[in-house]
C-alpha cells in the first residue's frame, strides 16, 4: 500500500471517528457534548498560542487559558440553569474580565511589544473560547427549546456542505474553464475560487432548507442563517489559513491524525458559531 493511501486511509478513519464523537456526544446529553466543546476549546487555545508565538508574539498563556475556562465553565452552568439566553451579556461581560488581568499581568513581565501581547492573548479568548462557550445556547436562540441536539448538527452540516460543495463547484468550473477561475484570496488561500464560493453557499442554502423541513423554524430565516453561516465559515477558513500562513507552518497542530490540529478542522465552525449567535440575536431567533 503506498504512503499517500496510507495518508487518506488514516485520514478517512479519524474524520469517521470524529463525526461518530460529535454526533454520539451530541444525542447523548448537553454534558456530554460540551465536554467535546471543552476539548476543542483547550486545543484550539493552545494551537493559537503557538501560531502566534511562531510569528514573534508573547502571549500569556496561561492568563488566556485560564480566562477561557472560567467563560466556558460560567457560560455551561448559566445554560444548565437556564439563565442564558441574553448571551450578548453574558459574552460581554466575561470577555471583559480578561482585560484588566491582561494589563495587569503584562506589568510583571520584560516584553518589548506589550500591546501585541495583551492583543494577541485576548484575541486567543474572542476566536477559540467564546465560540466554544455559546455553542451550546444555539438551540434554545434558534428554537426557543433549551436543548435541541438537531439544531448544532445542521449548523455543523451547513458548514460541512458549504465546503464540500465549495470544492466540487472550484473544480468543476476550473476544469469547464481550463483554468482560468476567478481567486478570491490568492495570497492567502490560492485554490480558493469565487465559482466555489457560489457554489458553497448554493449548497448551504440546500442544507438550510433541508434543516427548515425537520426542525421548528422559520423557513426563510433559517436560509438567511445558512448563508450566513456559510460566509463566516468561509471567513473561518481564510483566517486560519492567514494565521498558518504568517506562522510559516501547514498545520496548527498533529492531534487529529490525517487532518492536522483542532483549529485545522473547526476554523470553519468557530467564526460560524459567532455569525449565527449575531444572527439569531438580531433576528430574534428562527422559531416557526
Amino acid at each position: 500500500m503506498s504512503d499517500k493511501m496510507k495518508e487518506l486511509m488514516v485520514r478517512a478513519l479519524s474524520g469517521a471517528f470524529l463525526v461518530a464523537v460529535i454526533v454520539g456526544t451530541l444525542y447523548a446529553s448537553p454534558v456530554a457534548f460540551a465536554v467535546v466543546a471543552f476539548v476543542i476549546l483547550m486545543f484550539g487555545m493552545k494551537e493559537f498560542y503557538a501560531l502566534a508565538g511562531a510569528q514573534g508574539a508573547q502571549p500569556m498563556k496561561i492568563l488566556g487559558t485560564t480566562v477561557g475556562i472560567m467563560i466556558f465553565v460560567l457560560a455551561f452552568f448559566s445554560f444548565m440553569a437556564s439563565v442564558g439566553h441574553p448571551v450578548a451579556g453574558l459574552a460581554l461581560r466575561y470577555v471583559l474580565v480578561a482585560v484588566p488581568a491582561a494589563l495587569v499581568w503584562e506589568l510583571t513581565r520584560k516584553s518589548k511589544t506589550p500591546a501585541a501581547d495583551i492583543g494577541v492573548t485576548l484575541l486567543g479568548v474572542i476566536y477559540v473560547a467564546m465560540p466554544m462557550s455559546l455553542i451550546l445556547f444555539l438551540p434554545v436562540l434558534a428554537t426557543g427549546q433549551e436543548w435541541n441536539p438537531t439544531v448544532i448538527l445542521f449548523i455543523i452540516l451547513t458548514v460541512f456542505a458549504n465546503d464540500v460543495f465549495a470544492y466540487l463547484a472550484g473544480m468543476t468550473m476550473n476544469s469547464l474553464t481550463h483554468g482560468r477561475t476567478h481567486k478570491m484570496f490568492e495570497r492567502i488561500s490560492p485554490k480558493k475560487t469565487w465559482e466555489g464560493f457560489a457554489g458553497g453557499i448554493a449548497g448551504a442554502m440546500a442544507m438550510g432548507w433541508a434543516a427548515s423541513s425537520v426542525l421548528p423554524v422559520d423557513r426563510w430565516c433559517w436560509l438567511g442563517l445558512s448563508a450566513v453561516i456559510a460566509v463566516a465559515a468561509v471567513a473561518g477558513d481564510l483566517v486560519e489559513s492567514m494565521f498558518k500562513r504568517a506562522a510559516g507552518v501547514k498545520d496548527a497542530g498533529r492531534a487529529i491524525p490525517g487532518h492536522g490540529g483542532f483549529l485545522d478542522r473547526f476554523d470553519a465552525l468557530l467564526l460560524a458559531v459567532d455569525f449565527a449567535v449575531i444572527y439569531l440575536i438580531l433576528s430574534g431567533g428562527a422559531a416557526a
